[in-house]
């Protein structure tokens, strides 16, 4: 029986990592053409290309590992896991999301590093979590969208539509999950559960509301650097208010409007034409900046989150 469940295991592991690989080479190969890898190639040799990209990775470990501290903080009453394994629950996270529109699987790739019967309720919290950085990206993009609401007319103007419908529903949803938290993990847990669930009584203490707020800024500032440095690689830009915008306008719309996972790499790139029109970027430097930013953010977090999940032993049991 245990040879068994090992081996179901290890080819679980094993399409995992086939599906991912599969997923995100559907999706990067429209856009990974020879002439923009030429384009790019160009771009990395010129000036500070090179030393732009370097830090820009280096802030996927600031960007993660600050969600992994806001993931240790959440969870933290259910299970007191340390900051190691929550590094590593998130970024296996990161890779398992690649396998849904939406990266609506992300939470499996997280709650295996949790006790099998506390899974229901760390899943809700996986979904609370999201929502705070969500809130914070609605915030700023908001802010942004009031501002330049002009470039919103004609064929665009489902964009801006779209974004602030769906906006004022993440808030009630957001509003709605915090108030009835407690209930909501407790009806999914006994749901689960096969004999007596377990009573979960969360406390969203000041402290933890600070961690989670402040931590969701921090990773919003860190996107936001990090996009700047990206589009330095093509184009030498000062930091001005109309660059801010078209950044917070870009996560915004990224974020908040659905994407369909073959062509989202394609959209992202659309969303940029749009939100930095009249700053000066061409059309290619464009596609690829946000191709870039998504492939650091997303590919390589996803590698080491694969590495994670081939040495953790695991199932995925809610209960």
């Amino acid at each position: 029986m245990l040879v068994t469940k090992k081996i179901v295991f290890q080819v679980l592991k094993f399409l995992v990592g086939v599906g991912c690989i599969l997923i995100l080479y559907f999706k990067l190969e429209p856009q990974l053409t020879i002439e923009n890898l030429g384009i790019l190639s160009h771009n990395m040799k010129l000036k500070n290309g090179f030393l732009l990209l370097i830090l820009s990775i280096g802030l996927v470990f600031v960007n993660w590992g600050v969600e992994a501290f806001k993931w240790q903080a959440i969870t933290q009453q259910v299970q007191n896991i340390k900051f190691r394994v929550a590094f590593k629950s998130v970024f296996s996270g990161v890779c398992v999301g690649n396998l849904a529109p939406g990266r609506a699987t992300e939470f499996l790739g997280k709650i295996i590093y949790f006790n099998s019967e506390l899974r229901p309720a760390i899943t809700v919290l996986h979904f609370v979590n999201g929502l705070f950085q969500l809130i914070v990206t609605v915030f700023f993009g908001s802010m942004a969208l009031s501002n330049n609401l002009n470039l919103f007319s004609g064929a665009n103007s489902w964009v801006a539509d779209l974004s602030i419908l769906l906006s004022v529903m993440v808030i009630l949803v957001f509003c709605f999950i915090l108030i009835f938290l407690n209930k909501l993990i407790n009806l999914l847990t006994k749901k689960l559960a096969k004999e007596k669930s377990i009573e979960f009584d969360i406390k969203l203490t000041r402290s933890l509301l600070l961690k989670l707020v402040l931590g969701s800024f921090v990773r919003y500032f860190v996107f936001c650097l990090q996009f700047f440095l990206v589009l330095n690689i093509f184009r030498n830009q000062e930091v001005t208010t109309a660059l801010l915008f078209s950044m917070m306008l870009y996560f915004l719309f990224t974020t908040i409007i659905p994407m369909i996972s073959f062509i989202e790499p394609a959209i992202r790139a659309t969303i940029a034409l749009i939100v930095f029109a009249g700053t000066g970027f061409t059309e290619i430097e464009l596609s690829l900046a946000a191709l870039l930013v998504w492939i650091i953010n997303i590919i390589l977090p996803s590698a080491l989150g694969y590495i994670f999940l081939v040495q953790q032993k695991f199932d995925f049991k809610l209960k």
